[in-house]
Formats: structure tokens, C-alpha cells, sequence
């Protein structure tokens, strides 16, 4: 007998998909840590040091608050590779296979739309209208210096006002920040991603939906137990 030359499909070993690319707002992970700290700082304060019923106020306004803390500052989070899209929102998981991704909408806020219609926010990525208006200034910049026949970061910057100078001006030095808002720029990515993956064999399947009972479970029975508490105060 003899041994093939090459190996069949089937003993071949699987193409390892990439790793993922996460997504996460900085500001939201900082936020809620130190929203979190001042939480559990207060509510163990009182449930140590209180007195009467406190005690147990405090125990049920932290099994309510903490997991909604959680849930909307560090357990956002978008994972992306060459088969997927998953979101992870405060209360649901997504997971959406690129061939059943009809786009990425930036408005407000950012989302992605399905072929089959559904919308799901992207909470991870918030869009920061502050930040668009100050690359759009920057963006009209740009534009203004390459019709001078300027480039950023030539020699000599322009003249703005700068406090004591001359005459109350100074020399500004080339404005050298971002073009595009960091979201935007993340949405950028999603998109060049879907472009490249969505008529791939491996991009294709269906939508799940997983709902983050271990967020939601904690949040409700706090809430009862805090309602059950004020009902017989």
C-alpha cells in the first residue's frame, strides 16, 4: 500500500482564526472604577457602622448598584475578527457573523445594522461630539495650509492669539493632532473589516443573542430586596 502524497481535507489541521481585536472606552473603564470605589467605599461604611435597619439598606443598595456599574462602564466591549463581530452590551452579548453584517452607522451613537433589519448600539465605542468638532477644525486646517502650498508640520506655524507677544500674538506652532475622532476611527476599522470578511466561507452563519443573566440576576434581587425593605420601613 502506499501513503498519499498530501494529507486529506479532513486530517488537515484548522486554520487558526485571528486573534480579536477589542474595542473598549478608556473613559468608561476609568470612570467606573472610580464610580465603583466611591460606591463600595460608602456602602461599607454603612454596613459596618450603621445602625438599625442601615445595615441592611446598604447591603441591598449594593446588590442592586454595583452589578448596574459593571454592567455599564467595565463589561462593555467589542471583539472583533476575520469571522465575527461580537458586542457585548451591559445586558445582551451579540454575536454577528460579518456575512450578516449590512453596515456600521455613525450618527449620535454607533451601531451595526443587520441584514435581517435589527440595530444593536455599539456601547464600547461612544461617539464624542467634542471630539469630532476638534479633528473637523483640525481637518479644515489641513485643507487651508495645502491650498497655501503649506504642509502640517513645515516651517513656521501660523500667528494666533497666545497671551503676551507681540501685540497680543505669538507664533502658533503647525497643528499636528488627529484628522478623524478616535471612535470614528475604531468605526474606520469595523468597516475595512466587513469589506474584506463579509463574502468569506468562514464569515457566514447566524445572529445569536445571550442575555447576561449574571449582570441582570444580582440587579433584581437587590432591587426586590430594597423595594421589600422601604415597603415594611
Amino acid at each position: 500500500m502506499t501513503t498519499p502524497d498530501h494529507p486529506s481535507p479532513a486530517s488537515q489541521p484548522p486554520v487558526p482564526v485571528g486573534k480579536d481585536r477589542i474595542y473598549r472606552s478608556p473613559l468608561g473603564l476609568a470612570g467606573g472604577v472610580l464610580l465603583l470605589l466611591v460606591v463600595l467605599w460608602l456602602g461599607f461604611d454603612a454596613l459596618f457602622k450603621g445602625q438599625g435597619r442601615t445595615p441592611w439598606l446598604a447591603l441591598a443598595g449594593l446588590i442592586l448598584v454595583v452589578p448596574l456599574i459593571l454592567a455599564f462602564t467595565l463589561r462593555p466591549a467589542v471583539f472583533a475578527n476575520e469571522e465575527r463581530l461580537r458586542v457585548r452590551n451591559p445586558f445582551r452579548v451579540i454575536t454577528l457573523p460579518w456575512g450578516e453584517v449590512a453596515g456600521l452607522r455613525s450618527g449620535y451613537t454607533n451601531e451595526v445594522l443587520a441584514r435581517s433589519g435589527a440595530k444593536y448600539q455599539l456601547w464600547a465605542i461612544p461617539v464624542s461630539l467634542r471630539a469630532r468638532k476638534k479633528a473637523a477644525r483640525r481637518q479644515q486646517r489641513a485643507a487651508a495650509d495645502a491650498s497655501r502650498g503649506r504642509t502640517p508640520g513645515g516651517r513656521g506655524g501660523g500667528l494666533g492669539p497666545a497671551g503676551p507677544g507681540f501685540g497680543g500674538f505669538a507664533l502658533r506652532g503647525p497643528d499636528t493632532g488627529p484628522t478623524r475622532a478616535d471612535t470614528d476611527k475604531v468605526m474606520d476599522d469595523l468597516r475595512d473589516l466587513l469589506e474584506q470578511h463579509a463574502e468569506a466561507e468562514p464569515a457566514q452563519g447566524e445572529i445569536t443573542v445571550r442575555w447576561a443573566y449574571e449582570v441582570a440576576a444580582p440587579a433584581v434581587a437587590g432591587a426586590v430586596l430594597l423595594a421589600i425593605l422601604l415597603a415594611t420601613g
